[in-house]
């Protein structure tokens, strides 16, 4: 994900800008800090939002635009730094003068714009600063790999690195490409997660089509990972398609080509999501877990996530110490009822709870503690847990828990 993808990569029809502002404090991981994607033909649009209780405004507004504009989105303003959020009546003020703004210089409504913000909750939003801002933008707008890598850098706030991914296929001879973006590192959860995230597309997808696409791929992707359990006020997952690619439009969500459509959207997700879970806050393990053998597929991830969530498995996982123990035990009181004595545990694809030869109850296995730790020390972990409770699978993916996570969000506001 470090490679800026090409130009043959990027979706045709996007340009995009970057510039900064002032807004994010001194020490935060580069200078720009706001951004604007622009579909030069009006794009099919569909996103999913946070789950939170607490919503800041552009979340409020970006997801009225989505519902009164999904066959005719054009721009994406993104800022970082603040999340407008928690600030009063300001803060809508903030987001709508800021989609007018935009609205403006490209000649189009109001509402075929979204406005997405991350930062610090509780401060107001200097919207002058971005406002200000928006002539520069427009003016310098390029479809190019440089402009896209700043819109990725504008979106950083905690994180050490940007994160975007491509994917290509063929349509009745039209290639069709697909190109994201995602910021995020900590306050990650599945339900959203503090994440946005930006993907463009030259197919031709009709909305309720692109929704229902989207909404498939979020639950096997960005709703499948978890860095601390924590969920956001601004979260943001936006697809855009404008059908520049020439490609006959999917207007159902059936067949061969809504599936390669699918396929493609899925890896980029995919990558993102997994690349969120690698900048985890001060990890330094991505850890996949995998639940199978549950009574379904919903109790599976119930495990799943459980196990994902626990402290004393993340911070396992950062010791290198392979204590299985502890992964039991979140299954254990995740709600999903199962035998104890009939489940197995594999962590780093060893083998180290579940019946002993010619035994049929599960039991501690014999360890090698020293080649357990190695392995353990390695960059991905996998956790491999069976119920034999029933058919039910599901796949999470996590990090580890540090000392620099406390020390990162112990002074995130100071």
């Amino acid at each position: 994900m470090s490679e800026l993808p090409s130009s043959r990569a990027l979706p045709r029809g996007f340009r995009f800008a970057s510039t900064s502002c002032g807004l994010k404090k001194r020490g935060h991981t580069g200078s720009l800090d706001v951004a604007l994607i622009v579909s030069d033909a009006p794009a099919s649009a569909a996103a999913v939002f946070t789950q939170n209780l607490v919503q800041a405004p552009p979340v409020v507004l970006s997801r009225r635009h989505v519902r009164e504009s999904a066959d005719a989105m054009r721009a994406v303003i993104v800022n970082s730094g603040n999340a407008n959020c928690s600030v009063g009546p300001g803060g809508m003020i903030a987001s709508r003068s800021t989609a007018d703004r935009v609205a403006e210089s490209l000649g189009c409504r109001e509402n075929q714009v979204v406005v997405c913000s991350t930062g610090v909750i509780g401060v107001p939003l200097p919207v002058e600063r971005i406002l200000g801002a928006v002539p520069e933008l427009t003016s310098t707008l390029e479809f190019s790999p440089k402009a896209f890598d700043g819109l990725t850098r504008a979106i950083m706030t905690t994180d050490t690195r940007p994160k975007h991914a491509t994917s290509m296929y063929t349509a009745a001879g039209k290639t069709i490409r697909i190109a994201g973006c995602a910021k995020g590192a900590g306050m990650i959860h599945p339900n959203m997660a503090t994440m946005l995230a930006f993907v463009v597309t030259d197919a031709a997808v009709a909305p309720r089509v692109l929704d229902r696409a989207l909404r498939e791929v979020v639950a096997r992707t960005f709703n499948s990972i978890t860095v601390d359990g924590d969920s956001s006020t601004n979260d943001t997952l936006l697809v855009l398609a404008n059908g520049a690619s020439g490609a006959k439009p999917l207007t159902q969500a059936k067949g061969a080509e809504y599936a390669k459509f699918v396929a493609a959207l899925e890896q980029v997700c995919k990558t993102l999501a997994l690349g969120i879970v690698e900048d985890g806050e001060g990890a330094t393990h991505v850890v996949e877990i995998e639940v199978r053998g549950a009574p379904s597929d919903a109790a599976a991830k119930q495990v799943a996530q459980t196990i994902a969530l626990s402290s004393l498995v993340k911070t396992a996982i950062a010791g290198a110490d392979p204590n299985w123990g502890r992964i039991l035990a979140a299954a254990g009181r995740s709600g999903v009822t199962f035998d104890p004595d009939r489940a197995e545990i594999w962590l780093g694809g060893i083998k180290m709870y579940g019946p002993p030869k010619g035994k049929t109850w599960s039991v501690a296995l014999p360890l090698d503690e020293g080649a357990a730790h190695t392995r353990l020390l390695e960059k991905n972990i996998p956790i491999v847990v069976d119920l034999h409770q029933g058919r039910g699978k599901a796949l999470m993916w996590t990090c580890d828990f540090t000392a620099e996570y406390v020390h990162i969000n112990a002074s995130y506001r100071t």
